[in-house]
């Protein structure tokens, strides 16, 4: 601490969760901070870890001079690197505004007796609800009706009102949900509602579940004629939905991700897409993002729904992340156990 009571605090915000946020929800908190903003832009990958980033940025050393004598770091994105830690002796808590801190290098923080902290739950509801909008908006081909009226005025997207063309309803429709976390668990809960028949795979979750739970992803995957997943990203569920695993599901199926883009295999989705096996496909996540021009999938965009990793993306979700940094803080200060620390 400095001054005897108070924390110094760097609110290292950017475009999404904004320094004021961090700044308003520390305050909140904490009694006497002494918090000062700073917001960052920087040309790093926004959904890539540290480890794969090159050391030497602008951020970082945007980062080193803002944290001059600062205890604690709140930031989404700021790259947490050795270089950062280093550089920083006084700081002793990083809270990072995001379900895990990809963004730190967490050996480096642990040599230099820093702890780390996020903000696990921040975007659920919010991801939840976008798969939901997505689910619809590829079943019953919104976007592609929308376009052409939209762009040159056109009344062709009454194709979709013939029964060749019309899409499904949820009612009654076998939905599978590959995952039942804190989004998964939402998107069920929702699609109940609608009166879709909800099947669940996840092998790691017991206890009640709204749906009907599936022992085997091969089985869940023959059953439905819509599947999204929500299973988190790990070295045993990458590429766990390949052409084997889509030549199970019914002829014509939809398929949904606003998880992570490498549970799905593209290249085979689009071999799927391009045969007529899948019908429709609703993406927010992809295997590499930006997507790279050589990509198949805008080629598709009559049979595909495609939005660049928004999910998580709403107000109340940046409020909450700040919220929820803030709350870890003032734990930091009053001498509490941390709620998510990780080192």
């Amino acid at each position: 601490m400095t001054d005897g009571n108070s924390v110094r605090v760097v609110a290292a915000g950017d475009h999404f969760v904004l320094p004021a946020l961090i700044t308003r929800a520390v305050e909140h908190e904490v009694e006497r901070a002494d918090v000062r903003e700073v917001r960052l832009g920087w040309p790093l990958e926004p959904f890539g870890p540290v480890a794969e980033v090159q050391e030497a940025s602008d951020a970082e050393d945007e980062l080193i001079q803002a944290l001059a004598g600062a205890q604690v770091l709140v930031t989404q994105m700021g790259p947490v690197t050795e270089k950062v830690l280093a550089a920083c002796p006084d700081l002793r808590l990083v809270v990072v505004c995001r379900g895990g801190p990809v963004n730190v290098n967490l050996d480096a923080a642990k040599n230099h007796d820093v702890r780390v902290c996020f903000a696990p739950g921040r975007n659920a509801a919010a991801t939840a609800e976008f798969t939901v909008g997505m689910m619809l908006a590829a079943l019953r081909r919104i976007p592609q009706a929308h376009a052409p009226l939209a762009g040159r005025g056109s009344w062709e997207g009454t194709t979709y009102y013939t029964y060749e063309h019309s899409g499904l309803e949820l009612e009654d429709l076998p939905v599978g949900l590959v995952g039942y976390g804190a989004v998964g668990s939402r998107v069920a809960r929702v699609l109940c509602a609608f009166g879709a028949r909800v099947m669940v795979y996840d092998p790691y979750v017991h206890g009640e579940i709204h749906g009907l739970r599936v022992t085997s992803l091969d089985d869940l995957l023959r059953r439905s004629r819509v599947i999204t997943l929500h299973a988190r990203l790990t070295p045993e569920t990458r590429g766990l939905i390949g052409a084997r695993e889509l030549g199970l599901l019914p002829s014509g199926a939809v398929v949904v991700n606003v998880a992570r883009g490498p549970l799905l295999d593209e290249g085979a989705l689009c071999d799927a897409l391009e045969s007529g096996r899948v019908s429709a496909a609703a993406l927010d996540t992809y295997e590499r993002e930006p997507l790279p021009a050589q990509s198949r999938l805008p080629g598709l965009a009559d049979r595909v729904v495609l939005t660049p990793h928004l999910g998580g993306a709403s107000r109340a979700v940046a409020e909450k992340a700040a919220r929820i940094a803030a709350e870890e803080v003032g734990r930091w200060v009053r001498g509490e156990p941390l709620a998510h620390c990780l080192t």
